[in-house]
């Protein structure tokens, strides 16, 4: 049985692993770290626990002190050129976040077409994975909530919108909310452009995927828990 935590910057998702299949996910946000504590009680003993951390040391550590009696199976993943037949392009392969890492490890596993890997949470992540398995190169921008806060915070007369997207938006509210959709939007379509005319997919995951999903123009898959894929393929093929 493998554990699998990905420990992202609001929470903390996590699943439980046969080998075959999945027996059972769920997250929590970091406040809520301690219920992490129930998985001893409702599991018998792993025989690994992968964590995928980019949430700090302080948040580790907090999740070892929760699971403290599988400490032993304990194996904090690091981004590396190559895993699971992906290989990083980017200039530093260790510097590349392990969520996405993670996630591009996962969609490979998913198909062996190109695909453009999207990870929409506090941050939007969306990353290039060619047919080979190369990882290209990515971007990130600040997820919805974030530019939504920035607007808020940085300027004199505009609001933290609760709007809705509309094509053609007619109140400030909805001119935001419809702003910070086509701006990840575009993003990704340009993205999927970029890859060419080829066998390809777009795969969402992440908490502001739905958000997203109905206004792409392009082929898309939702994925839930994407970095969770890849940290299972990971322990397997260790």
């Amino acid at each position: 049985m493998i554990v699998c935590l990905d420990s992202g910057n609001t929470r903390i998702k996590w699943g439980v692993h046969d080998g075959r299949q999945w027996l059972a996910q769920g997250a929590v946000t970091h406040a809520e770290v301690a219920q992490l504590g129930q998985l001893l009680a409702n599991w018998p003993a792993p025989d690994k626990v992968m964590l995928a951390n980019v949430a700090g040391a302080e948040a580790g550590g907090r999740i070892r002190e929760q699971l403290a009696a599988w400490l032993p199976k304990f194996s904090e993943v690091r981004a590396e050129q190559r895993r699971c037949r992906v290989t990083s392009f980017y200039n530093n392969p260790g510097q590349l976040g392990v969520d996405r890492w993670c996630a591009l490890i996962g969609a490979r596993g998913l198909g062996s077409t190109a695909a453009i890997v999207v990870m929409a949470g506090t941050a939007t992540t969306i990353d290039t994975l060619d047919a080979d398995g190369n990882f290209l190169g990515g971007m990130i921008l600040p997820g919805g909530d974030l530019m939504r806060r920035a607007l808020a915070a940085d300027t004199a007369a505009l609001p933290f919108a609760n709007g809705r997207h509309a094509e053609h938006p007619r109140c400030t509210d909805d001119a935001i909310v419809t702003g910070t959709i086509e701006a990840q939007v575009g993003a990704i379509e340009r993205a999927w452009q970029r890859l060419g005319n080829v066998d390809k997919v777009c795969l969402l995951s992440g908490g502001n995927a739905a958000s997203l999903a109905p206004h792409l123009g392009i082929r898309w898959r939702a994925v839930a828990n994407l970095p969770l894929e890849g940290l299972a393929r990971l322990a397997l093929d260790a």
